[in-house]
């Protein structure tokens, strides 16, 4: 069938290929979270609490609120004695203090990546150490880690907050990260402090998180064939930002990132062949979905998956909840 042919049957002119990234999307730390959730309201019953933004996705918060979780900024918010969730970002020591004198019953759906994070901090400050801490200032995960040990945390935005940030000539130095950065650029801020701090040490393992490495590797696989690039995934998803960057980095001609596909503009595909597609770790697949149907529908509708990895990591629900979910089962059987 020709092009012609196509149009004459009403089918859109063929106009190119998209590349569909894989991994994309949902991580084993967002997926637990958002099912905390959704076990919880289904145990306890709405309302649920839950402190900041479960993820940092707005169609999940707003399917969520749909179901009759409320999401608040600060504990004080939550009527004494009601059910909060804390969000997969993690929180400081204090909030879990303010949480317990307000007789709160807490479930935390801290990413269990987020809180080897937090352990790492807690251990480093009690040996002495002066810990870099590499990420975005006033990110949830980068305040509550910060919290674990303020005395001790010193903020490293970017590379070039490396060449004045003050070292302490009395103390090991040590850099940690937030788990949703940009791997190229972290490292970069790294070996600046190490031009500065030559024996500067490094976490045992690393901080930045495996999905977000992977998710940035298929990106770099994809950008150098792409006219354009389409990142699904939300403004404050740090993860999903630094996609388009690495995209840009690595070689597409342009790159986007949208909320789903109400946000696209139809002008970025002119004169495009090759659309790349990927999502945020905090994404559900169905917003992918319907930016591939737009895409279909304008022409794009030949899709190759390029998969660069396989992931299998799955987390187990906080212990908490599998307590009063084990529980809850028990009386059902008496």
């Amino acid at each position: 069938m020709t092009e012609s042919d196509d149009q004459a049957q009403g089918q859109p002119k063929r106009r190119g290929t998209v590349l569909l990234a894989q991994p994309r999307g949902y991580c084993a730390g967002v997926d637990r979270a958002v099912v905390t959730v959704e076990k919880a309201l289904d145990l306890y019953g709405p309302p649920v609490y839950v402190r900041k933004q479960i993820v940092h996705n707005q169609y999940v918060v707003d399917t969520l609120e749909g179901r009759g979780a409320i999401f608040v900024e600060e504990l004080e918010e939550v009527p004494a004695g009601a059910t909060v969730v804390f969000s997969a970002h993690g929180v400081a020591p204090t909030v879990h203090e303010e949480a317990a004198e307000r007789q709160l019953k807490t479930i935390d759906a801290t990413c269990p990546l987020v809180t080897k994070v937090h352990a790492e901090a807690k251990r480093f400050a009690a040996e002495g150490k002066q810990i870099l801490l590499i990420g975005h200032e006033g990110h949830e995960e980068v305040v509550g880690t910060m919290g674990e040990a303020p005395e001790s945390i010193t903020l490293v935005e970017s590379p070039a907050d490396a060449d004045t940030v003050v070292l302490d000539p009395d103390r090991e130095i040590i850099w940690l990260s937030q788990t949703t950065l940009s791997v190229d650029e972290t490292m970069q801020t790294v070996e600046r402090l190490r031009s500065r701090a030559p024996d500067l040490q490094s976490p045992p393992s690393d901080d930045i998180c495996y999905a977000t490495q992977n998710r940035q590797v298929a990106v770099k696989v994809i950008a150098p064939r792409c006219d354009v690039l389409i990142v699904v995934g939300s403004g404050n998803s740090s993860n999903s930002v630094r996609l388009v960057e690495v995209g840009l980095e690595a070689g597409a001609k342009s790159a986007f990132r949208v909320d789903g596909a109400h946000e696209i503009d139809a002008t970025w595909f002119d004169g495009a062949e090759t659309v790349g597609v990927t999502s945020g770790a905090s994404v559900p697949e169905s917003l992918v979905e319907g930016v591939l149907t737009w895409l279909s529908e304008t022409g794009f509708g030949d899709v190759e998956p390029v998969i660069t990895a396989e992931e299998t990591l799955i987390f187990a629900l906080p212990p908490e909840l599998r307590r009063d979910i084990k529980a809850a089962a028990a009386r059902e059987l008496t």
